[in-house]
């Protein structure tokens, strides 16, 4: 992977230590401290991703986020202390593609990026989404597994759907809700984990555990892939 790659933290040695994990990656970072040098940096020369904190000097990471999505379309993470969960779900819902909780390993960080730099990559339209054995076939409708036709009830379909044409980032209770039921069930967690569970049991490999919709607790789901 290359690219440039704004990073935006207000603690020197975690700047420091970003700065090595993404060039030792093969990136070229931009480090910046305040959410103002974030927003002048990214309008100057506009990044490829940017690595946000959730707690800044002058501002927070979710009014940074929200601005950079105004105009750009760049994977964004956001770093968040353990019990910022709230503050993730909003990040999130600012336009946020995915979180690494603090401590991070290098290894998780590098990951999380490259998957979002290649899910930005990816073609929009693509009319068939393949993952392990997992086939939608969003022209048709049609779910595949193993080569055996899956029969989803439209709302088990949509939120498929949604979830794999999204594959690989973190999509909250709400944002997930508001898409496939709209805004009026934005707060209805007790639905969508129902019509998960439902879709889990005809998707997923039976004893395997969830291998395409992962749970990230208390926040939301991801389709993975």
């Amino acid at each position: 992977m290359s690219g440039r790659i704004l990073v935006v933290d207000d603690e020197l040695q975690i700047l420091r230590a970003l700065r090595v994990i993404l060039r030792d990656a093969g990136y070229e970072p931009i480090t910046v401290a305040t959410a103002e040098e974030a927003l002048d940096a990214a309008a100057t020369r506009p990044p490829d991703a940017a690595v946000v904190d959730l707690v800044l000097p002058d501002g927070d990471g979710i009014e940074v986020t929200r601005q950079l999505r105004a105009w750009s379309e760049m994977p964004i993470l956001v770093l968040s202390a353990i019990g910022e969960e709230e503050q993730k779900v909003r990040a999130l819902e600012a336009g946020a593609d995915d979180y690494v909780t603090k401590p991070f390993g290098a290894r998780e960080l590098v990951a999380r990026l490259g998957a979002a730099l290649r899910r930005a990559g990816r073609n929009a339209d693509e009319p068939t989404i393949s993952v392990d054995g997992l086939e939608l076939d969003l022209a048709r409708r049609v779910v595949r597994r193993d080569g055996e036709e899956v029969h989803l009830t439209p709302i088990e379909y949509d939120l498929l759907r949604v979830l794999a044409r999204n594959r690989g980032r973190l999509l909250t209770h709400r944002a997930l809700l508001t898409e496939v039921w709209g805004p009026a069930y934005g707060d209805d967690i007790r639905t969508l984990r129902t019509h998960i569970a439902n879709l889990r049991h005809k998707i997923e490999p039976a004893g395997d555990g969830p291998r395409h919709i992962r749970t990230d607790p208390g926040v939301g789901y991801r389709f993975a892939g």
